[in-house]
């Protein structure tokens, strides 16, 4: 059997040259303080084996990873329903462009785009209750951990630097895609982003998507194998924003990332992966995480091409 740990410290090594190549994303202040050298790596096998290195325990902020898993909510109360508010296409733009927005009457090309996760946030927000309780209930259970919570200072910052996502919201209002008042959404949406997760909670609540829907860890489906398959397609095609091509080509793998500089992997019916390296790339992945993926990868022979 392949030694992860070995192989987790020995890319944590490895990694360093990488350091100083990105930048921490600086438009949310309070992500702009969060060290640039801290780098974690956790892999959660579907028998139910952990192995972490570095400062995978620690929590930061999941960012625009929070689209996956409200996907997954709102796939699972309204199935192929979600489908018709958002499309499957990569976009081509950056995440918080508009530009394709207006030209395509307020439809976002797909869920993992900004405008593409209001517009899935928003149809969840239709179902009765809160949907902030609901989205951080729905992260503790996939964890196993009842400690995920929010980032009061995050949500705060990004809450007030949110023109951009406002200005998405209301283009599609519209155009009748928006349905919530956008206040109430955009403020559920920065609660979404400030979720603070660490690499050992995300590689555990992304392992569904690993195993068809089902782990025996969690006791149940958490979706469809259906479902399961869907969403890592379109995770492989549009979840790295607009360097999808480049990241299937150096990783291979299904993954989203967000600009707290984590980004969670897939390798179907295996493993999930999750590592965290705050400096970012051009587009708005982390640079060493990437870095460190791709060594996974040609090292463990798990890339799905």
């Amino acid at each position: 059997m392949l030694d992860y740990q070995a192989t987790l410290d020995y890319i944590a090594e490895a990694v360093e040259p990488g350091f100083g190549k990105g930048k921490v994303a600086d438009y949310i202040p309070a992500l702009a303080e969060v060290p640039a050298r801290k780098f974690g790596m956790a892999i959660q096998l579907a028998s139910g084996e952990r192995f972490s290195t570095g400062d995978a325990h620690e929590p930061f902020s999941i960012q625009s990873i929070s689209k996956l898993f409200v996907l997954e909510l709102a796939m699972s109360h309204f199935g192929d329903m979600v489908w018709t508010r958002v499309g499957k296409e990569p976009s081509g733009d950056r995440f918080n462009s508009m530009i394709k927005l207006e030209m395509e009457h307020g439809v976002p090309r797909n869920p993992f785009i900004n405008p593409g996760a209001l517009a899935t946030l928003d149809l969840l927000m239709s179902l009765k209750g809160d949907a902030k309780h609901r989205i951080r209930n729905f992260l503790r259970y996939l964890a196993m951990n009842d400690k995920v919570d929010v980032d009061d200072v995050v949500m705060r910052s990004e809450l007030g630097h949110a023109s951009l996502n406002r200005a998405m919201a209301h283009l599609m209002k519209g155009y009748g895609n928006i349905h919530m008042d956008v206040e109430d959404l955009l403020e559920t949406y920065c609660f979404q982003c400030a979720m603070a997760m660490s690499c050992e909670d995300l590689a555990l609540a992304g392992l569904p998507l690993a195993t068809g829907g089902y782990t025996e860890m969690h006791d149940s489906a958490v979706l469809s194998a259906a479902q399961a398959k869907r969403i890592n397609a379109v995770m492989l095609t549009c979840g790295m924003y607009d360097s999808v091509g480049s990241f299937a080509y150096r990783v291979g793998l299904p993954a989203k990332s967000g600009v707290g500089g984590g980004i969670l992997a897939v390798v179907p019916g295996t493993m999930s992966v999750a590592v965290w390296a705050p400096e970012l790339d051009q587009f708005g992945n982390s640079y060493v995480g990437t870095m460190a993926l791709e060594m996974f990868t040609k090292l463990t022979r798990t890339g799905i091409f």
